[in-house]
C-alpha cells in the first residue's frame, strides 16, 4: 500500500484542502498530513479537513494501523514515525524552532516504504521537509512540491526545489493526476529487459559522457539500472530506446539523470567506531611519529556535501585539544566530488538542525554556530582547514604525498575492474605509513602488499612500501568513449602477459619528454613524467595552476608561450632557455613547446606543454669590442634588461598588494556575514512564532465562521417566535435584543451596552429595574402583566441569565403580547354584566 506524506506549515491549509478535494475516495493510498501546529491549543485540523473529503479523517494515536483510503493528521507537539504499517508517536523536543516533524516522518517513511513512498511539500516557512524529501527521493520514491508562485509562503517549496529533492513541481489540485500516472508505471514494471538492451545503454552512457564528462560504464550495473528505471517511470518511457530519444530531445534530462546516478548519501561521523579509533589511536600515533611537529595533508574523495571532511577536521582538532602538544601540527584537507552542486553546498558549511542526531551536543557547541533556517554553520577556523573542488576520482590526477586518504562507501558502486585500478592509485597518493579510510563495505581487495589493516580499526588501513613498477599499470586514464557493460565482469590480466604494454611503458618512461596537460586557464589536468625540475608547489594554499607552480626563470617565458598557443594554431617553442640555480650559475638548458589540442579531438580546449632538457651551449671567450657603436648597444641592452627586471618586480609587488587587499576584503566580508547570521537567527525565531500564530489564526477563522452561522440561526429563531426579548448584563446594561422589542422600547443597534433605564419606553410600569435587581439577588423569576400607554398589554417575565458554566451573568426580560386576550376578557366581562350575572 503506497503512503502519501504531506508536509505543510504557514499557509498550508488551503493547498491541503485543494489537494484532498481532487483525491478520489477509492484511490488505494493512505494520506498522512504533517502540519506545524501550536502545541498549546487543541488541533481542529481533522474537523476542517473532514469537510473537504468523503474519506475518513482521524487524528493519529500511538500504535494506530495505517489503512488505505484514509487521511491521518499528526497531533500537536509530537513527532511521528512508521513501522510495519503502524504509527509510532514520540514527544517533541522542548526547543522552539528545532522541532522538525516533517523531516522526521519523511525519513521514517523513506525507510519503511522505499520506492513506493510519496512525499509532498506545500506552503510554509523555514526548511522543514527538505532532508526528509531528499531521503524519499534517494530511496526511489516520488517527491512533489507546490509551485512556489501559488504558495502563500514559498520558503519550504523553494527550499526543497533548491536542494534538488523534487521530481515534480505542480499545483496542489493537479498532483493527484501526476501521482496516479506514476503509480500506473510503477505497477507496469519498466524497463523491460533493460539488461539486454546493450546498444541503448551504450548510447545513454555516451550522452552522459559527452554532456557531463563522467563515464558510468564501470559503475555496477544493478545500481545504474535501478536509477535509470526510476527516471524512465517519471518520464513515462516504455523502453530504454524511448528514454534515450527523450534525452536527445531534452538535454536537461541528461543532467537530471547525472544527478540521479551520483548517490550523495553522507552524514557526520558515519560508523562512529571508525571515528573513535581515529580519535583515540590512529591520529595520536600519527602525531607521535612526528615529535617536532608537522603539516599533514588529507584527501576526502567523493565528499558529497562535506560532512565527512568536516568530521575529519573536527576529530583532528579534538586530538590536539586532548594531547595539547608543544610542537605545531596542522592538517590541510582536500575534499573533492564529481557533483558541482554538492561541492558548492559543502563550501557553505551550513547544515540543517537534523545533524543534532549525529553530532554530540558538546561538539555542536564548540564547532558550530547557529545559522539561518534553524540550522548550524561550521566554525570559520575549521572551514579554513578544507579546500573543496570538483574532481573525477576515476580519471583526474590524484593528490599526492597524503597522510590520510578518506574514500568511504564509494568503491561499492564500482565494478571489480575499476576497484582494481583505484586501490593502486590510492597507494601512489599516500605516503609510506599513511592512513587509508574506507567504508564499512569497502576493502582493498587482493592488494595485500599495498595496504594492511590496523588492529581493531574496522576499515582503516596503513600504507605499505611497494615498487612503483608493481602498480604502474593499474593507474586509470581518461577515456573518450564508452562501451556497454556486460553481465560477466572481465578478470584483469596479469601484468606480465602483455609484452606490448610493458615495452610501451618503458619507452614512455625513458624517452618521452616530461609534459603537462593544461586547460585554458592554466590549471594542470594531467602530469606525465618527472617535472620536478621545472615545477614546484607554490607556498600557501594548494594551487595547481601552472603559472603559480613554474620555477623562477620559466614563469614569464612560459606565460607568453601559452598565450600564443591558445590564440593561434600550431606548435610554438622556446629553444635553449637557460635555468639557473640559487647562486645564479647556469644549471641546464631547456626547450619548451606548447600546442593547443584540436577542438574535434578527445581533448578539446586544452594545451599540451612539454619540457625537454638540452645540453648547455659551450662557453665562448668574449673579447671586449672597441667599436663605440657596439659598446653603446651593449649598454642599451643592459639598461633594457634592468628596466624589464624592474617592471617585473613592480608587477610582482602590485600582485602581492592586490592579494593582501583581497584578503582584507574577505575578512571584512566574514565579519559582515557573522553579523548577518545573528540577525537571521532573530528573524528565524520570529518566523517560527509567526507560523504558529498563522496556524492558530486559520483555525480561529474557521471557528468564527461556524459561530457566525450559529449566531444567524439563533437570531432568526428568536425573531420567528414573535416574543420581545432583552438580554441584560449584571449591571442591567443592554447586551442584545430582538426586533419585536423596538415596539416597546425605542431601541436602535447603537444602544447596546447602554443602561436600560436610559431608553424611552411605552410601558405604564416604572419598577422594571427594581424587579430585575430582585431577580439577580434571589434568583427567583418574576412575572407581571403590564399595560402600555397605547392601550396594549404584555406579560413580562424576568429570569436569571445562566452561562454554560452555570454562572449568573445578568437577566433575560421577555414581553409576550396579550392585548387580544385582555380585550376578549373585557368583552366577556361586559357581556356577563349585561346578562345580569351576579
Amino acid at each position: 500500500m503506497p503512503i502519501v506524506g504531506i508536509g505543510a506549515s504557514a499557509g498550508g491549509l488551503d493547498p491541503i484542502c485543494e489537494f484532498l478535494v481532487s483525491v478520489p475516495p477509492d484511490s488505494g493510498f493512505a494520506y498522512v498530513v504533517i502540519q506545524h501546529l501550536d502545541p498549546l491549543h487543541k488541533c481542529m485540523l481533522p474537523e476542517l479537513l473532514q469537510r473537504m473529503t468523503t474519506m475518513s479523517v482521524r487524528e493519529i494515536e500511538d500504535g494506530m494501523a495505517v489503512l488505505p483510503n484514509r487521511v491521518y493528521v499528526i497531533p500537536p507537539n509530537h513527532d511521528l514515525t512508521i513501522e510495519h504499517y503502524h504509527f509510532v508517536l514520540h514527544a517533541a523536543g522542548a526547543r522552539r524552532g528545532h522541532h522538525l516533524p516533517i523531516d522526521t516522518f519523511f525519513k521514517s517513511l523513506a525507510v519503511h516504504s522505499r520506492d513506493i513512498a510519496v512525499g509532498i511539500i506545500f506552503s510554509g516557512m523555514g526548511a522543514d521537509g527538505t532532508r526528509g524529501l531528499k531521503a524519499i527521493r534517494d530511496e526511489g520514491g516520488l517527491t512533489l512540491a507546490q509551485l512556489p508562485s501559488s504558495a502563500r509562503f514559498d520558503h519550504m517549496p523553494s527550499s526543497v526545489i533548491a536542494a534538488r529533492a523534487v521530481d515534480i513541481v505542480e499545483l496542489p489540485g493537479q498532483m493527484t493526476t501526476r501521482i496516479a500516472e506514476w503509480w500506473s508505471t510503477q505497477e507496469s514494471g519498466l524497463p523491460e529487459q533493460a539488461l539486454i538492451q546493450r546498444e541503448g545503454l551504450q548510447q545513454l552512457f555516451q550522452l552522459l559522457l559527452q554532456q557531463t564528462g563522467a563515464n558510468f560504464s564501470d559503475y555496477k550495473l544493478s545500481t545504474v539500472l535501478r536509477r535509470i528505471d526510476r527516471r524512465m517511470k517519471l518520464r513515462q518511457c516504455g523502453s530504454l530506446a524511448d528514454y534515450v530519444k527523450f534525452m536527445r530531445i531534452n538535454p536537461a534530462e541528461v543532467d537530471l539523470l547525472f544527478k540521479e546516478l551520483l548517490i550523495g548519501v553522507t552524514n557526520f561521523f558515519r560508523d562512529p567506531k571508525v571515528w573513535e579509533y581515529l580519535l583515540n589511536t590512529a591520529l595520536p600515533q600519527l602525531l607521535a611519529e612526528h615529535p617536532d611537529g608537522a603539516s599533514f595533508k588529507a584527501w576526502v574523495a567523493a565528499c558529497s556535501t562535506g560532512e565527512e571532511a568536516y568530521s575529519l577536521a573536527i576529530v583532528f582538532n579534538e586530538v590536539l585539544e586532548r594531547l595539547r602538544p608543544t610542537a605545531r601540527y596542522t592538517l590541510q584537507i582536500f575534499a573533492t566530488d564529481l557533483d558541482d552542486d554538492a561541492v558548492d553546498q559543502a563550501r557553505q558549511g551550513v547544515f540543517g538542525a537534523d545533524i543534532e542526531a549525529d553530532v554530540a551536543p558538546d561538539l555542536l557547541q564548540r564547532y558550530f554556530m547557529p545559522a539561518e533556517k534553524d540550522g548550524y554553520r561550521i566554525r570559520k577556523d575549521v572551514r579554513n582547514m578544507i579546500i573543496f573542488a570538483r574532481q573525477n576520482v576515476i580519471s583526474d590526477p590524484p593528490f599526492t604525498k597524503l597522510d590520510i586518504l578518506c574514500c568511504r562507501n564509494l568503491l561499492i558502486y564500482f565494478t571489480a575492474k575499476l576497484q582494481e585500478q583505484l586501490i593502486p592509485l590510492f597507494h601512489y597518493a599516500v605516503r609510506t605509513g599513511g592512513l587509508l579510510m574506507l567504508g564499512s563495505a569497502d576493502t582493498p581487495g587482493h592488494f595485500n602488499e599495498l595496504f594492511t589493516p590496523m588492529a581493531g580499526a574496522g576499515r582503516i588501513y596503513r600504507r605499505l612500501d611497494a615498487s612503483i613498477h608493481r602498480v604502474a599499470n593499474y593507474f586509470p586514464t581518461r577515456v573518450s568513449s564508452v562501451t556497454a557493460p556486460t553481465v560477466i565482469e572481465p578478470v584483469n590480466p596479469s601484468m606480465n602477459g602483455n609484452l606490448q604494454v610493458q615495452v610501451e611503458q618503458q619507452l614512455l618512461r625513458k624517452h618521452a619528454p616530461a609534459a603537462v596537460l593544461l586547460n585554458a586557464h592554466g590549471d594542470i589536468l594531467y602530469i606525465h613524467g618527472r617535472t620536478g625540475a621545472y615545477l614546484e608547489p607554490a607556498a600557501g594554499k594548494a594551487n595547481w595552476n601552472i603559472h603559480a607552480m613554474a620555477r623562477d626563470g620559466l614563469r614569464h617565458e612560459m606565460a607568453e608561450l601559452l598565450k600564443r598557443a591558445t590564440q593561434e594554431s600550431g606548435v610554438f617553442a622556446v629553444r635553449g632557455l637557460i635555468q639557473r640555480d640559487e647562486s645564479g650559475k647556469a644549471s641546464q638548458a631547456l626547450d619548451l613547446t606548447a600546442e593547443a589540442m584540436p577542438e574535434t579531438g578527445p581533448l578539446p580546449g586544452t594545451v599540451l606543454l612539454t619540457f625537454s632538457s638540452v645540453p648547455l651551449p659551450p662557453k665562448k671567450r668574449r673579447t671586449r669590442s672597441t667599436n663605440p657603436y657596439v659598446l653603446e648597444l651593449e649598454q642599451q641592452l643592459a639598461q633594457a634588461r634592468l628596466e624589464i627586471q624592474a617592471v617585473r618586480d613592480e608587477m610582482q609587488a602590485s600582485r602581492e598588494e592586490l592579494k593582501s587587499a583581497n584578503e582584507e576584503l574577505q575578512s571584512t566580508n566574514e565579519e559582515l556575514q557573522s553579523t548577518n547570521e545573528e540577525l537571521t537567527t532573530s528573524k528565524e525565531e520570529m518566523q517560527s512564532l509567526n507560523e504558529e500564530l498563522y496556524t492558530v489564526n486559520a483555525e480561529l477563522q474557521s471557528k468564527v465562521d461556524d459561530l457566525s452561522l450559529v449566531n444567524g440561526d439563533m437570531k432568526n429563531l428568536l425573531n420567528s417566535t414573535d416574543v420581545a426579548t432583552i438580554f441584560l448584563d449584571g449591571e442591567l446594561r443592554i447586551r442584545r435584543f430582538t426586533d419585536q422589542t423596538t415596539q416597546i422600547y425605542k431601541l436602535i443597534p447603537s444602544d447596546v451596552n447602554r443602561p436600560l433605564s436610559d431608553i424611552v419606553n411605552d410601558l405604564l410600569y416604572s419598577d422594571l429595574e427594581e424587579d430585575a435587581q430582585q431577580v439577580l439577588r434571589t434568583l427567583v423569576f418574576c412575572e407581571k402583566q403590564i399595560e402600555t400607554r397605547s392601550g396594549g398589554w404584555y406579560t413580562m417575565r424576568i429570569r436569571p441569565y445562566r452561562t454554560v458554566d452555570n454562572v449568573i451573568d445578568g437577566v433575560v426580560v421577555t414581553f409576550i403580547n396579550i392585548t387580544e386576550l385582555k380585550q376578549m376578557e373585557a368583552r366577556l366581562l361586559s357581556m356577563h354584566k349585561d346578562a345580569g350575572a351576579p
